[in-house]
């Protein structure tokens, strides 16, 4: 479906909202701090206050995902990234003093944090709630209006959201729009006056086409491949033990999960025994274990089923880390390594985006560190190793999004750093204030004095802006 042949009702509100916000924005250009804290303080509570139902439909959307996960990774960093903004935003807002050159005195010059107007926000499907509250908190931090396109994969998780949108929000301040495909590219294509889109790279490519008829600027948080590289003189086991905590969160339902691992040649049996070892602890029974989520739909299950029987047919070895076959019916599939893959399989070239885990041997760090920048540029790399020294090797001679060292994920949860990715990962990043200046215009302002030397400069030049020139260009 195209989005002229979606039904004109659902068209029409979906302009009529934007127009609205638009008009909004217009009158009052320049919103006072305590407007804009009053925003957060009401997303603030619509989080708070329904924390279980908000788990539960997450849950139900998954076929099951426990509440202590959806907690853990979205409920405390949405409130966390709104307390943030709430501590901090007014003095985001202040106007900032910038130098001018001795030539140009005594004249100013000055930035003014601007609201562009109305954002459009993309949330996917893996985690519904942050990736809403995240570029949300942004966009109000910084004096916007927003529209937010939910996931058709999270049906519950969206109808729920929009309730409590409606409830606590005007409608020219924040809504929800839901629907198929075809409605999130009639929503790309609306002009607004900046679009964040949260998803795969290849729908990323669409959304910027979408968005390009109007120049509205984008935000891309898209995926990619994001290595593991255990260095010659990492901590083994704890290397181990955080790359699989990472992985298996929301099943590998992560656009940051640890998608390979690069070690050294002729660990790969202490790293399998090691997983197997971490896994039955973190989910015994794990056919009837309520910790580990299940995938999202019928179609990411498939595609998992697929991924691993290719790479088993063309000569990978797909090594079960617990005693349970993956259940389509449940679309429970448990965590899975993968040994001897080779480039050409679409496991080693896809985005996993599930719980399965190739291991890449290698022997030397200058090779594992070519392997990576072979590679287009990811949107995290985790670095475990002790040595500093290779590890200031390993960030001064490779790209990517965000880094952790000795850790994953946890790049991501820090308010004070940007998030986002850099290539085919994406383009642009939020968070605190950076996310501030992301849904900002950083207005610069140059203000003459009333006495100034500019006139020497001018027209008829003869010997005076000979001289002065001169003393300029020397």
């Amino acid at each position: 479906m195209q989005p002229a042949d979606l039904p004109a009702p659902h068209m029409l509100r979906m302009q009529q909202t934007f127009e609205a916000m638009r008009a909004a924005h217009q009158a009052d250009m320049l919103p006072a701090w305590p407007v804009r804290r009053d925003r957060l303080m009401r997303l603030k509570r619509l989080v708070m206050d329904n924390r279980e139902a908000i788990a539960q439909a997450v849950s139900a959307d998954f076929g099951n995902r426990s509440r202590q996960e959806t907690e853990l990774l979205e409920i405390f960093p949405s409130v966390d990234g709104i307390k943030h903004a709430l501590s901090h935003g007014k003095r985001w807002m202040r106007v900032q003093r910038r130098g001018v050159s001795l030539w140009f005195r005594p004249a100013s010059t000055r930035l003014i944090p601007q609201p562009l107007g109305v954002a459009g926000i993309v949330v996917p499907w893996n985690y519904p709630i942050y990736l809403t509250i995240g570029p949300l908190v942004s966009a109000l931090a910084a004096g916007n209006r927003a529209m937010v396109k939910l996931s058709e994969y999270t049906p519950r998780f969206s109808a729920l959201f929009a309730d409590l949108v409606e409830r606590s929000f005007a409608a020219d301040e924040v809504r929800v729009i839901n629907g198929d495909a075809a409605v999130a590219e009639a929503f790309s294509r609306l002009p607004f006056d900046h679009l964040l889109f949260t998803g795969s790279t290849n729908i990323g490519h669409h959304v910027m086409r979408a968005a390009a008829d109007n120049l509205t600027p984008v935000t891309l948080e898209l995926g990619g491949k994001s290595p593991t590289l255990i260095g010659p003189d990492a901590d083994f086991d704890r290397a181990v033990e955080r790359t699989l905590v990472g992985k298996l969160l929301n099943a590998g339902q992560t656009c940051v999960a640890p998608d390979y691992v690069l070690l050294p040649a002729g660990t790969e049996q202490r790293f399998i025994d090691a997983a197997r070892k971490l896994v039955g602890k973190m989910y015994p029974d794990m056919a009837r274990n309520r910790d580990y989520t299940t995938l999202i739909s019928p179609r990411h299950f498939q595609r998992m089923v697929s991924l691993a029987d290719e790479a088993r047919e063309q000569g990978a070895q797909v090594l079960p880390l617990a005693n349970v076959a993956p259940n389509d019916a449940t679309r429970l599939f448990p965590p899975a390594l993968i040994t001897g893959g080779t480039d050409d399989m679409r496991v080693m070239q896809e985005e996993i985006f599930g719980p399965l885990l190739p291991l890449v041997p290698y022997r030397t760090l200058d090779e594992a560190i070519d392997y990576i920048n072979a590679r287009p540029r990811p949107l995290a790399l985790y670095v475990f190793e002790r040595s500093n020294s290779t590890i200031d090797r390993v960030m001064s001679s490779t790209i990517a999004g965000g880094v952790c060292i000795n850790e994953t994920l946890l790049h991501v949860a820090q308010d004070d750093l940007p998030f986002g990715g850099v290539g085919a990962s994406g383009m642009g990043a939020y968070h605190g204030i950076h996310g501030f200046e992301r849904f900002s215009k950083m207005k610069p302002v140059f203000k003459q004095a009333r006495l100034n030397g500019l006139g020497l400069f001018r027209a008829p030049y003869g010997k005076t802006f000979e001289t002065m020139m001169k003393l300029l260009v020397r």
